[in-house]
């Protein structure tokens, strides 16, 4: 479903809260169907972040490290990944 959201887990160095926020974000807005939430769904839709990535904090604190790294492209803080975005 969500194809676009980098793999965080076996990052090095590990995946920052700032890469995790942007996936749950990713995951919320794709779930929701709501890409640019109007004032009235912010608290809403910020609540439903914050709840995603606490559970993503969870899950990859409980889970083994990975020898290597995902094989997927590399997340927000990535110097090429910013720079294409424009951070």
């Amino acid at each position: 479903m969500c194809r676009n959201i980098t793999e965080l887990r076996g990052l090095e160095p590990a995946a920052t809260d700032e890469e995790i926020e942007a996936a749950a974000r990713q995951f919320v807005r794709k779930v929701s169907g709501v890409r640019r939430p109007s004032p009235a769904y912010d608290a809403a839709v910020d609540s439903a972040v914050a709840e995603v990535a606490a559970s993503v904090h969870r899950l990859l604190d409980t889970l083994p490290a990975r020898r290597q790294p995902p094989a997927t492209v590399p997340p927000l803080r990535r110097p090429e990944v910013r720079a294409r975005l424009g951070r």
